[in-house]
């Protein structure tokens, strides 16, 4: 296919775009039916946006590699199911070339003609257009890893703990293991040192045990035969309720009940294999397996857990089925001896911090109830003996297992699995804990951290914003270039420079000129106050893209704030840094009336100076056009951003 090309240069401009800090903008939820309309309105298909997006100069060609690298800095791997499509139509095109006798090399040196790109990514236009959009959870995810990164390494000289001895086989595990993985309800991932490294779920799977199973035969169902109370007991210990039942499925007696009740009336090598079909949907089809020697070793030592089973069942416990004690414990061992690492189990937990909706995948893998109920069963009962004090310098949910393995949860935004195999004298990982204290230290994540007056010094991943960095210049274009002035006002609202500019020099205001777009020239112009005339590497103005495009209105606004940033205000120098009042002629400025211009103002909450320019130039505007700019606005603040009432400086808002 002729149209692909391999170039040095086409490597050197994604170094060039992307040589900068990694950072991203406030990433919210996906909203892809207004993005379809826009695109109707645009008479644009989306795939065409895109392309011209990563369009390289002077070609009718864009770099695929450009988009994959852009994808990657915001959190989302190659190997993502959402992407598969576009990364299979990329390799069936290294095919053919391949077939041709054409050199292929790295992707992200490949330069497709429109017709090439746009079938790579008509496959996964979803997730594109929502990560372009600047609609994923976490924002500036470079700044967010580093945070992460510093506490990994935090942790990783701790040598305090020791492995579980009870169980020969995890006693011989490696205590210099220490992986993290993190995953978003997005899909954003990363994860630090032995995150692939196998484990056994062990108590982990306790909680997804009875998540499968409530929403299976449904929440009242299981509660019937076990409680939700914490035990204040040992979790092995051989006791029961009040009511002669488990005190909740996360202590041993209640997982062996719940394992008892999982299709009980199946035959044990099919139940087996529901369930690990079960963990895979969660995980995304990410590594599940099964150690079996784990599974002997747990059997041969379980004399405990046979003494409570034949308790519970004295104290009739389980359900009426042809299940002996014997099957019900080989299931319940079977069941811990599940194995994963830290990357399946963090989709697992984001999976859990999703509703229920695998974030990889978008499958319904929980109910809604039985999401929300193992959430509080790990709030107050998932760390052992030691969940009350977790609960309390933590304040997330979270369930450990004597292999190491850790998985926290918080709620609508990620889960973490952190893996470590020695443990404190509560069973729980000593790395994964001292983890999870220093990263509450760091961010707004504990329970209660969003209450009022909380610390502010906390950083919170789903409000920070970075400073002009490469990703951030490609949303905030392909947001200009779509005409979406609610995204281009939600990055102004976050304190976003709306000034940032491509390798070319171009910015926003050159591509919403471009492309006629006049709502969003004026709010460019007349709140976010940037320079009406920057110039691209051409040395071309927004003004100069409107009347080459012919966009006879975007021209009008941007020829009233030529004149009116090129002229003096009754004698007076306009020093503003950038900006232009739209609409606003010199005659209105010099005729001015300062008490109707601040009877007109005041009750919209405009604060007004007749001694300022600016002041001056923002009542005009709010006469012309019924806006008031935001930076003298306190009513809009107060209603849009996350700040005490005041008025604002310029400073404030450039």
């Amino acid at each position: 296919m002729a149209g692909m090309t391999y170039t040095k240069n086409s490597a050197e401009t994604i170094g060039e775009i992307l040589g900068r800090k990694n950072s991203t903008a406030q990433l919210l939820k996906d909203a892809q039916t207004e993005l379809n309309q826009m695109f109707e309105v645009d008479q644009q298909s989306p795939e065409e946006l895109i392309f011209d997006l990563f369009k390289v100069p002077n070609k009718d060609e864009a770099c695929i590699g450009k988009l994959i690298s852009v994808l990657k800095s915001l959190g989302l791997r190659e190997d993502d199911p959402r992407l598969k499509p576009m990364m299979d139509k990329i390799k069936e095109i290294e095919a053919e070339q391949e077939s041709l006798g054409n050199e292929t090399n790295d992707p992200r040196h490949w330069n497709l003609d429109k017709a090439q790109f746009k079938s790579c990514v008509s496959g996964s236009l979803v997730i594109i257009t929502q990560a372009l959009r600047n609609n994923l959870i976490v924002p500036s995810w470079q700044e967010f890893v580093e945070m992460m990164k510093e506490i990994y390494d935090k942790c990783k000289p701790i040598t305090s703990g020791q492995t579980a001895q009870y169980i020969p086989q995890l006693a011989r595990a490696d205590p210099n293991k220490w992986g993290v993985s993190i995953c978003t309800v997005d899909g954003q991932r990363v994860s630090f040192g032995d995150a692939k490294m196998p484990f056994c779920f062990q108590s982990v799977s306790k909680a997804f045990n009875y998540a499968l199973l409530a929403s299976d035969i449904g929440a009242d169902e299981v509660h019937s035969y076990v409680g939700q109370e914490p035990s204040g007991r040992f979790f092995n210990e051989i006791c029961l309720d009040r009511n002669s039942k488990p005190h909740n499925p996360m202590v041993n007696s209640g997982a062996i009940v719940v394992s008892s009740l999982i299709k009980k009336d199946w035959n044990m090598a099919d139940r087996f294999d529901y369930m690990l079909s079960e963990y895979k949907k969660m995980a995304a089809d990410e590594f599940i397996g099964f150690n079996n020697a784990t599974f002997l070793s747990e059997r041969d030592t379980a004399d405990r857990n046979f003494a409570l089973s034949y308790f519970m069942k004295e104290c009739h416990c389980f359900p009426e089925t042809r299940n002996q004690v014997r099957d019900v414990l080989d299931f319940y061992f079977q069941l811990c001896s599940l194995e994963g690492n830290c990357e399946s189990l963090a989709v697992m937990a984001a999976t859990l911090a999703n509703g229920g909706v695998c974030p990889l995948t978008s499958e319904k893998c929980l109910a809604n109830r039985p999401c929300r109920d193992v959430l509080s069963l790990m709030y107050s009962c998932g760390m052992y003996d030691y969940s009350g004090q977790f609960a309390f310098h933590v304040g997330l949910p979270a369930k450990s297992g004597v292999s190491g393995a850790l998985i926290v949860v918080i709620p609508n935004l990620l889960g973490i699995c952190m893996f470590s195999p020695p443990l404190d004298k509560m069973g729980n990982t000593v790395r994964g804990v001292e983890f999870c204290k220093e990263m509450i230290e760091k961010f707004k994540f504990h329970n209660y951290d969003t209450l009022l007056h909380s610390d502010a010094e906390k950083f919170d991943p789903r409000k920070a914003v970075g400073e002009g960095d490469a990703e951030q210049v490609v949303i905030l274009l392909f947001a200009a270039k779509n005409g979406d002035i609610s995204a281009v006002r939600r990055w102004f609202m976050q304190g976003a420079s709306l000034e940032m500019a491509d390798y070319d020099g171009r910015t926003a205001l050159h591509l919403a000129a471009s492309e006629g777009h006049a709502e969003l020239v004026k709010f460019l112009l007349n709140v976010a106050k940037v320079q009406h005339d920057p110039k691209d590497r051409w040395q071309r103005t927004p003004l100069d893209d409107a009347i080459n495009f012919g966009h006879e209105e975007c021209q009008r606004i941007l020829e009233k704030a030529h004149i009116i940033y090129s002229q003096p205000m009754k004698g007076k120098k306009k020093e503003r840094k950038s900006g232009a009042a739209n609409g606003i002629s010199e005659t209105a400025i010099d005729d001015a009336d300062e008490e109707d211009l601040y009877n007109d103002a005041k009750p919209h909450g405009a604060v007004f100076d007749p001694n300022n320019p600016d002041s001056v130039l923002d009542a005009l505007s709010f006469k012309a056009t019924g806006t008031i700019p935001v930076h003298h606005t306190t009513k809009v603040l107060k209603d849009e951003v996350d700040i005490k009432q005041k008025s604002l400086t310029r400073r404030d808002v450039e």
